[in-house]
């Protein structure tokens, strides 16, 4: 998402196909219900079509907040500061030390949980202090069938998620981005830096920037998909396994650039890009 130029959202949503146009309206619906909302923002397609469909539901009325802490790349922050002025939807980034929280730093099972829970604690003050009626945030239907230790703190603090309680799958999120014309419509998934260390590893910033800096620099060369899986400072690169030639044929560039970052030894995961690889490690 590089281009910061305004993008088109005036596209008649009566085009959209019966059952997501259903959706959609109903999404807009309970928005409007809403009043007014906080909107948890991280700059990917789901929180970003959010923000899209509260800013249509409620104007000046809804503000998309972007926590900014060590576990979060640069380059996403920035995304999701471009994409928030493409639309022109308000948009406030806050620093937030997540790394505070013991149960982050020490990298437990349960980190997403805490993790979550403290984020959203900070964003129902700030709505209580700017007098929003409702923290929203991005989880959709199918995130319901996943390992997401986070939704208990959603569920916990009375935070709403409009995406999934309407029944939207993560296609077709893409496919309402996608017709509307919005940057953020392909984006592959973005979880936070955390999930590419191992439970028990603690998580020391030097760390957390190497790693983004590592799928920055593998992005650039055009690997959209990756991750750089760390433990003790040995990087395991995975990615779609039909990309596998064309990164060794740039292994010794990788290997050079990976070193100065200061990892020692680097690995090309022959299983190829797996979500949540360390989760499915650790129930093995």
């Amino acid at each position: 998402m590089k281009a910061d130029k305004p993008i088109s959202t005036s596209a008649d949503d009566s085009l959209l196909p019966p059952p997501l146009a259903h959706k959609w309206q109903a999404l807009l619906a309970d928005l409007q219900r809403l009043g007014s909302a906080i909107v948890a923002y991280s700059g990917g397609v789901d929180s970003g079509l959010l923000a899209f469909a509260a800013h249509h539901a409620l104007g000046s009325r809804m503000l998309a907040v972007t926590l900014r802490s060590e576990l979060e790349s640069a380059s996403q922050i920035e995304n999701a500061a471009v994409f928030a002025r493409q639309i022109g939807f308000p948009h406030l980034i806050l620093p937030l030390d997540t790394l505070n929280e013991p149960q982050v730093r020490n990298n437990t099972p349960e980190r997403c949980y805490y993790c979550k829970k403290t984020m959203l604690n900070h964003l129902h003050r700030l709505a209580k202090e700017k007098g929003y009626a409702a923290v929203i945030e991005g989880q959709n239907k199918d995130d319901e069938n996943e390992h997401r230790p986070g939704r208990r703190a959603v569920q916990e603090s009375a935070t709403r998620s409009p995406l999934a309680e309407n029944g939207l799958h993560k296609s077709e999120i893409r496919q309402i981005a996608r017709f509307f014309g919005l940057s953020l419509w392909d984006l592959p998934a973005t979880p936070c830096l955390a999930t590419r260390f191992p439970y028990g590893e603690t998580l020391e910033p030097a760390d957390l920037q190497r790693v983004a800096q590592a799928e920055d620099f593998l992005r650039q060369m055009g690997f959209a998909v990756v991750r750089v899986r760390s433990q003790q400072r040995s990087a395991r690169i995975e990615i779609p396994p039909e990309e596998m030639p064309a990164l060794l044929a740039q292994r010794a560039e990788v290997a050079a650039h990976l070193q100065k970052l200061g990892f020692v030894h680097i690995s090309l995961d022959l299983h190829g890009y797996q979500q949540g690889s360390y989760d499915q490690r650790s129930a093995t």
